[in-house]
C-alpha cells in the first residue's frame, strides 16, 4: 500500500473510529519511523582478488567469514571492472568512468584530460554525498587515488624504505579526510610492504613507526572494527569503506598462513 493511501485511511479512521485514534496514530508513527531509517553501509574491497579465490565460489582457500556473508546475502555472477587498480577505485568512489574522474591510467599526472592521476574537482565521492545526508563516514586501508610523484632513483628508494622523509605523500587536499571521510587510517600510495607499509597516515598525519608484529591486513581489519564501535555509539548512521591491499602484489602472508597452504601450493 502506498504511503499516501496509508495517510488517507488514517485520516478517515480518525473521524469514524475516534476511540481507536491513539493506537492507529502510534502504529502509523512506527511504520513511518521504520521507513525513514537510514541503513549503515560498509563496502569492503579486496585488491586484485579473483572471484574464484573465495570459498563461496569454489576456492581451496579457507574464507569462512566471507562465505558466511555470501550465504546470507546476494552473490553476483555478472560484473566488470576497469582492469587496473586505481581507475576501479575512482569509479567505485565517484560513480564515474575513470577517465571522467581523472584516473584513466595510474596515479602519475600525464598532463592530459582524463590522465591527471588523482580525483579531479568535478568529482563527488560517495562519502561526500552521504555526509550531506547526516552519515558518519570513515575509511581504512588503501586510498590510491591521489597523485604519485616520482622522485627518481635513490631518493625514491630511500623514501619508500623509510630512510628519509620528503613531506606529505601527496596533496593533502586529495586525502580521504579532504574528500568526505571523517576518519581515515591507511596508505595513500598503492604498493606497500604489508609488515612496514609506506605512505601510512592517520587522518592526514604520517604514521612513522609500526609495532614489530605489525601486519597491514590485520591492522586494516582491527581499525575497521574500532570505527564501527565508535560510530555505533552515535545516533546517526555510518558509512565505512574498507579497502584492503591484499592480495595485491607483493604477496606477503604471515608465516602461519604460508605453512597452512604449503602442501596446496
Amino acid at each position: 500500500m502506498k504511503l499516501k493511501s496509508i495517510f488517507f485511511l488514517g485520516f478517515i479512521s480518525l473521524f469514524i473510529f475516534l476511540f481507536f485514534s491513539c493506537k492507529i496514530g502510534e502504529k502509523k508513527k512506527n511504520e513511518i519511523t521504520i521507513k525513514d531509517q537510514k541503513p549503515n553501509i560498509i563496502i569492503i574491497m579486496a585488491d586484485d582478488l579473483g572471484f574464484s579465490d573465495l570459498g563461496c565460489y569454489g576456492s581451496e582457500i579457507s574464507t569462512p567469514n566471507l562465505d558466511r556473508l555470501a550465504a546470507n546475502g546476494v552473490r553476483l555472477n555478472s560484473f566488470y571492472n576497469t582492469s587496473r587498480c586505481c581507475p576501479t577505485r575512482a569509479s567505485l568512489l565517484t560513480g564515474l568512468y575513470p577517465h571522467q574522474a581523472g584516473l584513466g591510467r595510474m596515479t602519475m599526472d600525464a598532463g592530459l584530460p582524463g590522465y591527471r592521476g588523482s580525483l579531479q574537482e568535478n568529482t563527488v565521492t560517495i562519502a561526500e554525498v552521504l555526509k550531506q545526508e547526516g552519515y558518519q563516514t570513515g575509511m581504512v586501508g588503501k586510498w590510491h587515488v591521489s597523485e604519485t610523484v616520482d622522485l627518481g632513483g635513490e631518493k625514491q628508494l630511500n623514501w619508500l624504505s623509510h630512510k628519509e622523509s620528503n613531506g606529505d605523500f601527496s596533496d593533502i587536499k586529495s586525502y580521504p579526510v579532504s574528500r568526505g571521510f571523517d576518519k581515515y587510517y591507511g596508505n595513500i600510495w598503492g604498493v606497500v610492504d604489508y609488515f612496514d607499509p609506506f605512505s601510512l597516515v592517520n587522518g592526514d598525519k604520517e604514521v612513522k613507526e609500526v609495532p614489530k608484529d605489525y601486519y597491514h591486513t590485520t591492522a586494516i581489519g582491527d581499525s575497521a572494527v574500532a570505527y564501527v564501535d565508535q560510530f555505533s555509539k552515535n545516533k546517526n548512521p555510518f558509512f565505512l569503506y574498507v579497502a584492503h591491499c591484499a592480495p595485491h602484489w607483493p604477496l606477503q602472508a604471515p608465516e602461519a598462513a604460508i605453512e597452512k597452504y604449503m602442501k596446496i601450493y
